[in-house]
């Protein structure tokens, strides 16, 4: 005979809350104390898992707490609304009974399928039931992941909860308020600008993401790395084709930015954040990187001595006037007809890029096919792997070239014309700063000064151009 029962627990569960608010696991309560009431049994707690699949293994924190309840003893009865609500996993419903057994509890009730998994035949059922409601999960699975895949080879957007940033509710129609954004972010990243500079730049101009709020740096990351801004359709990972929306940047400019996304992984650089100069001066006495050390309301450059650094520790120049007169030397060279010459096979290095570009996309497919090939048995898993290296490999070296080709577009708009960029350099932030001065200079060696001197000795700077 069952025991009196004083602490029963009612546990609902939905897998997707189409109509919100949690309606559907309302319902599934409301109906399970009512079967509580009429067996006489006092609910102490209820644990819901609304919108959470039972078949896809995913984490349920109440249903969790629930064993941990059982476990412990807390609850002696537990109603549910059906099996398949308890659980779709077969695995799951011996785990549950195997928690029931060992708190000794017999007050198992379920309003739908009144069925006593305290019996053989009970259980049996109750397995049987299970092992049906899994079955239904994986075939609806299967025809979910079909739908996905036609849609995915046809170019066609899938469903979301939020629209892309971009794009109209559709998502296929440009919004071109957004697209202006998108395209000013890639120039700007394009141009040597950082993400965290970027994701600054969109909150202090109030752009806010499409669920109305602040950016951050991984989201402007992922905006970037994006093939739907190209045009582009991925699925499962992976760019399958051209998409039927049109792209907001070019395919060539979005192989730029991957480039330049790797080139940032490798050289493992960081963005300065108060030196302009920081990575690009020498110590004119060992050779030595000058390293940034501020000193009460100075800013300066020093060689620092140490086992970390290994300079001679004789060498220091106050940062502020340095910092200008390089700025004033990288801007008079756009305007020589030495630096000209250097840039007139810009054309050229266009054309360069553009070939890499198209060269990239075309790896990027054979690897796709390949990985087709391996996924339909059509090659062995050896098979895929020898000729997955060579191809991965010459994707890497293209990207490398790409990056180096890409370097001259920071520079755009400002060649032969230092006239309009000494006109906005106060107006740039640091990171554009740093990126035009790297792109046209490699180093500057600082020579030893006079000690006290308030003033720079412009003679101490010998600039090493890049370009």
């Amino acid at each position: 005979m069952p025991s009196q029962v004083r602490s029963a627990a009612i546990y609902a569960r939905i897998s997707s809350d189409q109509e919100g608010g949690g309606l559907g696991v309302a319902r599934q309560v409301e109906d399970c104390q009512r079967l509580a009431a009429d067996l006489g049994w006092p609910v102490t707690d209820t644990y819901v898992d609304n919108d959470i699949s039972a078949y896809s293994g995913k984490a349920r924190p109440e249903y969790r707490r629930m064993l941990a309840d059982i476990t412990d003893r807390a609850v002696d009865a537990v109603i549910v609304y059906h099996v398949d609500r308890l659980t779709r996993r077969p695995i799951e419903l011996e785990e549950f009974v195997e928690a029931l057994d060992e708190a000794q509890i017999r007050n198992m009730r379920f309003v739908v399928g009144d069925v006593d998994i305290g019996t053989g035949d009970g259980l049996l059922v109750a397995r049987i039931l299970s092992a049906m409601a899994a079955n239904e999960s994986a075939t609806k699975s299967r025809r979910i992941r079909r739908k996905l895949d036609q849609v995915a080879a046809q170019g066609r957007p899938h469903g979301g909860s939020h629209r892309p940033f971009g794009y109209e509710d559709d998502r296929v129609t440009v919004r071109a308020d957004e697209a202006a954004v998108i395209r000013a972010v890639a120039a700007r990243f394009l141009a040597g600008e950082s993400i965290r500079s970027l994701t600054t730049w969109l909150d202090d101009n109030s752009v806010r993401t499409v669920e109305g709020g602040p950016w951050r740096t991984p989201t402007v990351s992922a905006m970037l790395r994006s093939p739907r801004i190209a045009g582009m359709r991925q699925h499962r990972g992976q760019v399958i084709g051209q998409a039927v929306w049109d792209g907001i940047i070019s395919e060539h400019d979005r192989a730029r930015i991957l480039a330049r996304f790797d080139q940032q992984a490798r050289s493992g650089t960081r963005s300065p954040r108060r030196y302009l100069l920081s990575g690009l001066l020498r110590c004119g006495k060992c050779g030595n990187a000058l390293f940034s050390s501020p000193r009460a309301n100075t800013r300066r450059y020093v060689c620092l001595s140490g086992p970390d650094h290994r300079g001679c520790g004789r060498l220091t120049v106050v940062a502020p006037p340095l910092e200008q007169f390089v700025a004033d030397m990288v801007i008079y060279r756009l305007d020589t007809s030495e630096f000209a010459n250097q840039l007139a096979g810009r054309a050229a290095a266009d054309a360069q890029s553009a070939a890499l570009s198209e060269a990239l996309a075309s790896e990027q497919q054979g690897l796709d096919e390949l990985a087709e090939l391996f996924g339909t048995k059509q090659i062995t898993a050896r098979e895929w792997m020898t000729a997955k290296r060579p191809m991965e490999e010459r994707q890497r070296d293209l990207e490398r070239r790409l990056a180096r080709a890409s370097n001259a577009s920071t520079l755009d708009g400002f060649v032969g014309h230092g006239d309009r960029l000494r006109a906005q350099w106060a107006d740039l932030n640091l990171t554009r700063q740093h990126a035009i001065i790297r792109t046209v200079l490699d180093h500057a060696v600082i020579g030893p000064g006079v000690s006290g001197a308030r003033s720079l000795d412009p003679d101490r700077v010998s600039p090493m151009w890049r370009m």
